[in-house]
């Protein structure tokens, strides 16, 4: 294998897996899984502990002041073999994923005091490259110059089942029509925002995943890595 690393930026719509497509693809070829949804998710959860939303308004000035107290990092977990969130030295990953904190992230995610903060913190974590960064804006705003963008997606009733089967394993009692509702309301906010929207990279190649297994997701994804990667060490020669 060549011994060139790569940054594969994924982004795509929520709940399209595209978390457990990076953490496979990070696995295998030995490369650092940035988890960018995870540290919005940590931003609203610090907003919620301290009173900075309320009625899905957020306090836009307070949370922007407060910015510089917010230290946000990924610790690897070798008993689960994966990297927690933690949050000001907390471990919040569970937390995060909490229906309180989906229903909030999008409108602490249009803020660009956050983005900009949040999108500088990635940029040095993606220094030395050898990473697998997913989120909303990775090939557009964070890594512009990856070597290889996906984008991926699903039908909104395909990523609303999944988000409640993932809950109701956990024990979580929810109403699948209130998820459906917070998947729908996600993709229009994401995606219509001023700063960063969501949006597919003119070079990214598409992942529609509503018809497909993650083995069948996780081999084509790797086929392009190795594509990129063979790609590099011929124009080396």
């Amino acid at each position: 294998m060549t011994n060139h690393k790569i940054i594969v930026a994924i982004d795509g719509h929520s709940s399209c897996g595209k978390s457990t497509i990076a953490k496979a693809v990070a696995a295998r070829f030995g490369y650092i899984f940035i988890d960018s949804g995870a540290m919005y998710r940590a931003v609203t959860l610090f907003a919620l502990r301290h009173q900075l939303i309320a009625d899905g308004e957020v306090n836009r000035e307070k949370l922007i002041s407060m910015l510089p107290q917010i230290k946000i990092e990924f610790r690897y977990n070798p008993e689960i073999q994966k990297s927690d969130t933690y949050l000001n030295g907390e471990n919040v990953e569970n937390e995060i994923r909490q229906l309180p904190v989906s229903q909030n992230v999008s409108p602490v995610a249009t803020i660009a005091e956050v983005r900009e903060a949040m999108v500088r913190l990635q940029q040095e974590m993606g220094k030395n490259k050898g990473i697998v960064m997913d989120g909303r804006d990775i090939g557009t705003v964070v890594f512009p110059d990856a070597e290889l963008k996906l984008f991926v997606t699903a039908t909104p009733e395909i990523r609303a089942q999944r988000r409640y089967d993932e809950l109701t394993a956990k024990g979580e009692t929810v109403s699948f029509p209130e998820i459906l509702e917070n998947v729908v309301e996600r993709d229009r906010i994401d995606s219509t925002r001023e700063v960063s929207p969501l949006r597919k990279a003119d070079d990214a190649l598409i992942l529609d995943n509503s018809n497909l297994t993650r083995e069948v997701q996780l081999s084509w994804v790797i086929a392009k890595v190795e594509e990129r990667l063979n790609g590099i060490s011929l124009n080396d020669r």
